[in-house]
Formats: structure tokens, sequence, C-alpha cells
């Protein structure tokens, strides 16, 4: 364990390597989105949000949820600090959808009557300062009565229920995936053959449960508007829910 300590500590912004892989998408793509889709039909209606808005998708990857936001018809902006999933979602992009490379730990450049954070797309930071960055960041690119939305994973049923040991095969290429806590991460160890090399890489997100991220909203002011426990905006119950869906003014 202290060496991939070691190779973790090295390679701490692992986000930056793993999803700009193509492997990362090989890995994923049987990934159902409708849910979230449904979920994002529920969201916008709940929250009344008019066609003419401007909304951010932060955390886009490829887009898939952009596209669905502007096929909606709002004005929408996809952010990734991915170049590789920003350069593929550009053919995408029309008068009311655009898409830019962006680190969500820098502030932002426009002002948006909602932002989204969809699908576990935070708590990937070693330093808690940088999560609360970027919920500072959020807060000060609302406009006025501006709601911004965090779609993170319930924690507590994720622990309870985490597979440790499983492989895929997809495309020809067989994943080899550990799951286990470390220095209270969640932490996905994927092993494979690819293209005459083996690969290891990491998804590492940190285990935030309602408290704890109540602590990072209070350090910015950041007030909590509803609670949903999962895409059906159903009541959180932090033994049973799926997600840990934020509402935030």
């Amino acid at each position: 364990m202290l060496a991939l300590k070691k190779i973790m500590n090295k390679n701490k912004d692992w986000f930056e390597s793993w999803f700009d892989t193509s492997y990362y998408y090989i890995l994923y793509t049987h990934r159902d989105y409708s849910e979230a889709q449904k979920f994002i039909q529920n969201i916008t209606t709940v929250l009344n949000l008019k066609k003419d808005d401007k909304l951010l998708d932060l955390g886009c990857g490829k887009g898939r949820h952009a596209i669905y936001l502007n096929s909606l018809g709002f004005y929408v902006i996809g952010a990734d600090l991915s170049k590789n999933s920003i350069q593929y979602a550009k053919q995408f992009e029309n008068k009311s959808l655009k898409f830019i490379v962006h680190d969500m730990r820098k502030p932002l450049k426009s002002t948006y009557n909602a932002i989204f954070n969809l699908f576990t797309s935070f708590g990937f930071f070693e330093d808690d300062n940088e999560d609360i960055a970027v919920l500072q960041h959020i807060k000060n690119g609302l406009k006025p009565n501006g709601i911004a939305v965090i779609d993170f994973m319930n924690v507590e049923k994720v622990l309870s229920s985490l597979v440790t040991e499983e492989t895929q095969t997809i495309k020809g290429i067989t994943f080899k995936i550990r799951r286990y806590v470390q220095h209270n991460f969640i932490v996905k160890e994927i092993n494979f053959d690819a293209d005459g090399k083996h690969h290891t890489y990491y998804e590492k997100v940190k285990i935030l449960d309602l408290p704890k991220i109540k602590e990072y909203l209070n350090a910015v002011n950041f007030k909590i508007k509803h609670i949903f426990g999962n895409y059906q905006l159903e009541n959180f119950d932090y033994k049973t829910s799926d997600r840990l869906i934020l509402v935030l003014e």
C-alpha cells in the first residue's frame, strides 16, 4: 500500500490523465443516461427555469447532459478540464450551445441563471480548500436569484455496498477493477492491457456525507433549498438513497 500511496501522490491530479483518455469512454460505453435525462427534466421543471435562461454544465465531459439541456430549449455552456472531451463535444455546438475548457478550481468568466454539477463531478481534490473554492466559484457565477445543483453520490450507501473487485471485458479490453477506501477517498483502481502496454488509472472521490458537505457550503454562505435522494426527486435518506442531490441558492 505504501508503494501505491507514492504512485497516487505522484499522480495527484488523476482526473487530468484518466478523463482525457479514450479508455475512460470505452469502460463506460454501456452507461445508461436515460435516468439522468429524466432527472434533468424533473429538476428544470422544479426550478422553474425559463427557456431563455443561461445554464452551465460544469464538468460536462463529452457534453451528453449539456446537449440534452440544450434540447429542452436552454442556452447552455458546457465546461470541462479535459481538452479531448471538449474537442469531441464541439461538434454538437450551435447558436445556443457552446463548449469550453475550464478548470472548476478557477473563477468563472460569465454568470448563469443555473449551474449544474452532475454525475459526481465534485470531491476530487486532496485539499478541502480546493473543493470549497469550487463552491465559491459556482456561487460567484450565479446571477441574482440563480440556482446551483450538485448531483453527488450518497457515500453512506456506496460504502455499505462497495463491490471490491470485478472484471469487465469491453471492446476487446479486459478491465480489472478494485475498489477500496484510502485516506478518506473511495478509490477505484483500474488495470488493463491495451496497445501493447499495461495501464493503471485511478478514480478518487472524497467521502463526503451531508454534514461534511454542509461544512463546505457554510464556508461560502451557500444555502440549501432542496435535498433529494434520487433522480425521481424523492426525499433523501442517508441509508437507502442512491444520490445526494443538493439545490443551492
